[in-house]
């Protein structure tokens, strides 16, 4: 049996791959789209995926008409969480608005709320929400709880003690008082846009690969080549290597500009080893090109591939962990990241750039990548084999 590293420096795997490089070279279309629509995804989605919520449109209705219900609007207002949509005459008019969709919130405020205030009562006002999107909603109640207790410390340094309640809120006496002081720790600043722009590095390394992988085999049948191919001196294994090397070496050349566009446009620390952020990169990039190659196999068409592949990348990327955290989960699908490469390599590259996380912590989530690159390399491999029998 040959040496595999005789196998992939051999005479006819390297004229294999330079046949490779110059038809990738004539094709300027596919460098292109290797290089510039990945880094453009990743900037336009590390900013727009995000999780927080600003510019909330709220509509007020104000039944007091007094200087302290005008400064509490202010102080919902003046933040960057709401933006004044405008004021209603009633709760009617107002929840039209919301359910019409010119609104997102709104909050009422009682005709007797001063009264209550300067008697030291507890006053209650209401703040009504879309919650079509329960996440926005969710935010946005934490926004407004947070800005009332702001407010409520200003009217107490007044002089006068309130206390402003939640509506349906359970009213449960304490008589001591635990303070939470939180820490918090590999991303004080709490940037969303560094746990969004990780994880949609490795959507993009593996779903890249895999259509770019799937799109140049399938068009090597289609043109008749591929037959070629498999009549020359060369071994399936040969030719399937050289099929990966030219791809790899250019998504390797994506990966490194996608790791720039990390630094220097979202400003995301790198507290670990590039080497081994480099190499967990370079084991998702083998994964998605082999998973291409394997839906390559069972295609016929460069339709039938696009379609296989629509099954298959959707499942990948929503259950990775790598655009919402793996515990939102229901319990039993947790498992499943186990063998998603994108899940693995999210991991490696928050560890190793956010948490400084060094190959002890992260040698699993290695091994699986390594795992599901050699099943698909193996299953590509035995496909080619079997379609020539």
């Amino acid at each position: 049996m040959t040496n595999p590293l005789q196998n992939v420096l051999n005479h006819r795997v390297r004229a294999l791959v330079r046949k490779e490089f110059n038809q990738i070279r004539r094709d300027r279309r596919l460098m292109i789209s290797l290089i510039l629509p990945p880094i453009l995804q990743l900037t336009l989605f590390g900013f727009a995926l995000s999780a927080a919520v600003s510019n909330v449109r709220l509509g007020v209705v104000d039944e007091s008409q007094t200087p302290e219900s005008r400064e509490l609007v202010a102080a919902l207002t003046e933040s960057k969480s709401f933006r004044l949509g405008g004021y209603y005459f009633s709760v009617g008019q107002l929840g039209s608005a919301i359910s019409q969709a010119r609104l997102d919130a709104g909050v009422v405020i009682p005709y007797d709320y001063v009264r209550d205030l300067r008697r030291g009562h507890s006053t209650t006002v209401q703040f009504l929400l879309n919650a079509t999107n329960a996440n926005t909603a969710t935010i946005s109640q934490a926004y407004a709880e947070g800005i009332v207790q702001t407010y409520t410390a200003g009217l107490q340094s007044q002089g006068i003690h309130a206390s402003l309640r939640q509506v349906a809120a359970s009213e449960i006496s304490r008589r001591g008082q635990v303070q939470l002081m939180p820490a918090f720790l590999y991303n004080p600043g709490l940037v969303d846009s560094w746990f969004i722009a990780t994880g949609v590095f490795g959507l993009l390394l593996i779903l890249n690969s895999s259509l770019v992988a799937s799109a140049a085999m399938v068009k090597e049948r289609e043109a008749g080549t591929m037959e070629q191919l498999l009549m020359s001196p060369a071994s399936t294994s040969e030719i399937i290597v050289a099929k990966i090397v030219p791809l790899f070496a250019l998504l390797c050349i994506m990966m490194l500009l996608a790791l720039a566009v990390l630094k220097l446009v979202f400003h995301i620390p790198f507290h670990g080893s590039l080497p081994y952020v480099l190499f967990g990169g370079m084991l998702c990039i083998l994964s998605g090109i082999s998973l291409g190659t394997v839906i390559a196999t069972f295609s016929k068409s460069a339709q039938q591939a696009q379609l296989t592949a629509f099954f298959i990348n959707p499942p990948l990327s929503s259950l990775s962990g790598a655009l919402n955290p793996v515990e939102a989960m229901p319990r039993w699908m947790q498992p499943v990241t186990i063998v998603n490469p994108i899940h693995h390599f999210a991991t490696i590259v928050r560890g190793g750039m956010l948490k400084g996380s060094g190959f002890v912590a992260l040698w699993p989530n290695f091994l699986g990548l390594l795992i599901f690159t050699f099943v698909l390399v193996s299953l590509s491999i035995w496909r080619f084999r079997k379609q020539l029998s």
